[in-house]
């Protein structure tokens, strides 16, 4: 788990070394323990290491391996790097290190592009071919780690962070309108490639892009999951799916063991954490430190589910952590989450898990987090409406439940100068849910949730603000062999029990049962779905300075009468819309745009 980034040129001149040299000095909390830099006439890669596995310096990056003639910084973990390794030298190939690192080297010096279906793990990476001078730039199956890029005539730069590449320098910082459509309707979510910025975009999950000397390139999709019922399990009873579903659940929570430090868990007290710290336990973690967080109670909000997660912790009798968070506190932490954000993300459970992953870091490298549950296996309460309509009234439905604005809110929000024609979500939406390989239209929403709001919002979230402290989180849900069988199981047992049936079902096997039948919880940070005090100024000061009234993004009298009741309006999903505005206001701001 690290920091990389790079340069490729394709216009003769060589890469800039100081160009690269800055965007590693601003990767450095996501790699704490170590820095390196390689170059090679018009290639240049910038790496910052956080030591999990092999924490010799055997493991540091950029790696080099002069016989087979590849360079490779990486970002992840390779789950299965041991069985690699081993198949890898019956091939013949020899080891310097025991890192997944230089799994991937020889992998793909054995595989080729086609590595990336070897592997089980989260993964960003970019590989660098001496002989040919060609780049291959790749991403996990479900987006867990991030991959973006600038790109100018002659030049090619990546990183694992936006605000990295506009350390760079010399990046179109203008508004994306489209973007800016997605983020005011869709949850702050702006699917790939775009960003909120013209200047950079991001690699697809699941994408590798090859791309050769002369600057030409390519790149192509290598994996999705089908939503759709196979022949070969058309007999199988639920209890047959709750079978396989809890193997791969184990599998998944096994594989994520792997490392050369100790593994904890981030424990809210629902059911998706609080399943894996009872699949830990049976498969014998003793001692297992757990995490949770709690803020003070605002505007009759409560702040905190210490009530289940202690229910986790004395089952199972972990190493248990409270963590309490006074709303002081959470007002001083908002610049450094803002900072940390690679794009504007404007769930309050962003700050939460910037807290969280603060006070985790000082005890313990490596996290498992239940993120992804609710996507895979139907947790949300728009997937029910869905259950028996047609696509073009569940894209309805789905809208109504999850954006924030409809086209008319847009039109009284933005200004003339950012306005776009039609509805860009709406459509994105459309297409998407009527895209084959989705037998119905819970499928479908299933699909496109864990595609792209999924990889936009909740994984987003969990990695940029643990890896701002130097914290990997491993998310077991989005174990890929997991995602596909979940993918083919039908709708009516993922909707059960009120949502996540199945997953409650092998949970009755494994957990208390009052941390199952209880409302369904969230990161609770009051303060930000209520604003007042210092969190409201700074949204006004925000909104109001001379920074936003250059930029000239909404119109005033919209604004003017958000602040005016700053908690009267709220979104579908209960978000603060005068958040959302300060939110991304706050970020430009922050990163000098």
């Amino acid at each position: 788990m690290c920091g990389l980034c790079g340069e490729i040129r394709f216009d003769g001149a060589l890469a800039d070394t100081t160009a690269v040299a800055r965007m590693v000095e601003c990767l450095v909390p996501r790699g704490p323990d170590g820095q390196g830099a390689w170059s090679n006439g018009r290639v240049a890669f910038g790496h910052r290491r956080l030591s999990v596995i092999d924490l010799s310096p055997h493991g540091a990056q950029p790696m080099v391996d002069n016989d087979l003639g590849l360079t490779a910084v990486f970002n992840g973990c390779i789950y299965d790097y041991k069985e690699l390794r081993a198949e890898l030298e019956g091939h013949g190939y020899h080891f310097f290190s025991t890192s997944d690192t230089e799994v991937i080297l020889k992998g793909y010096h054995h595989w080729g592009p086609d590595l990336v279906s070897h592997l089980h793990g989260m993964f960003a990476f970019v590989i660098h071919e001496r002989d040919t001078g060609r780049v291959v730039l790749a991403r996990d199956r479900l987006g867990i780690k991030p991959l973006y890029l600038a790109e100018t005539p002659g030049r090619l730069r990546f990183a694992s962070s936006l605000p990295a590449l506009l350390k760079a320098g010399d990046v179109d910082t203008s508004i994306d309108p489209v973007a800016l459509h997605h983020y005011l309707t869709w949850h702050a979510v702006v699917p790939a490639p775009r960003t909120i910025l013209n200047g950079v975009r991001k690699l697809p999950p699941a994408t590798v892009r090859i791309v050769e000397a002369d600057g030409t390139s390519r790149e192509h999709r290598y994996w999705e999951a089908r939503y759709e019922r196979s022949p070969e399990r058309a007999n199988w009873s639920s209890r047959d799916w709750e079978d396989a579903i809890e193997e791969a659940l184990r599998v998944a929570v096994r594989r994520r063991l792997v490392a050369d430090v100790p593994v904890g868990v981030l424990l809210s007290g629902g059911l998706d954490s609080s399943l894996i710290v009872g699949l830990l336990a049976e498969e014998g973690q003793t001692g297992l430190s757990t995490y949770s967080i709690g803020f003070e109670a605002v505007g009759g909000r409560e702040g905190d589910e210490f009530a289940y997660s202690d229910v986790i912790a004395e089952r199972f009798a972990t190493d248990h952590h409270r963590i309490r968070v006074a709303s002081d506190e959470l007002a001083a932490a908002l610049g450094h989450a803002i900072g940390a954000m690679a794009e504007p993300m404007v769930s309050h459970d962003v700050v939460a898990f910037d807290l969280l992953s603060e006070r985790v870091s000082q005890s313990i490298r490596v996290v498992q987090s239940g993120q992804g549950a609710d996507e895979v296996f139907a947790g949300y309460h728009w997937y029910p409406p869905l259950a028996d309509v047609g696509r073009e009234e569940a894209v309805e439905r789905y809208a109504a439940a999850f954006f924030d604005r409809d086209a008319a809110d847009m039109a009284r929000l933005v200004a003339d100068r950012y306005a776009v024609p039609g509805d860009p979500s709406l459509a994105f939406v459309r297409q998407h849910m009527s895209a084959p390989g989705a037998e119905t239209a819970v499928d479908a929403a299933l699909r496109l949730d864990s595609e792209v709001m999924l990889v936009d919002d909740p994984v987003k979230r969990v990695d940029n603000m643990s890896m701002a402290w130097g914290l990997e989180a491993r998310v077991p849900f989005l174990d890929h062999d997991l995602v596909e069988l979940a993918a083919a199981c039908p709708p009516e047992l993922k909707l059960a029990d009120g949502g996540k049936g199945v997953l409650k079902a092998i949970g009755r096997r494994i957990i208390p049962p009052e941390v199952i039948d209880r409302p369904k919880g969230y990161f609770p940070v009051p303060a930000i779905t209520h604003l007042q005090g210092k969190v409201l100024d700074l949204v006004r000061d925000a909104l109001t300075g001379e920074a936003a009234r250059a930029r000239g993004l909404f119109r005033p009298e919209y604004v003017n009468a958000l602040l005016e009741h700053p908690n009267a309006e709220l979104t579908p999903l209960r978000g603060n819309k005068l958040w959302q505005l300060g939110l991304l206001e706050l970020w430009l701001q922050a990163h000098g745009v």
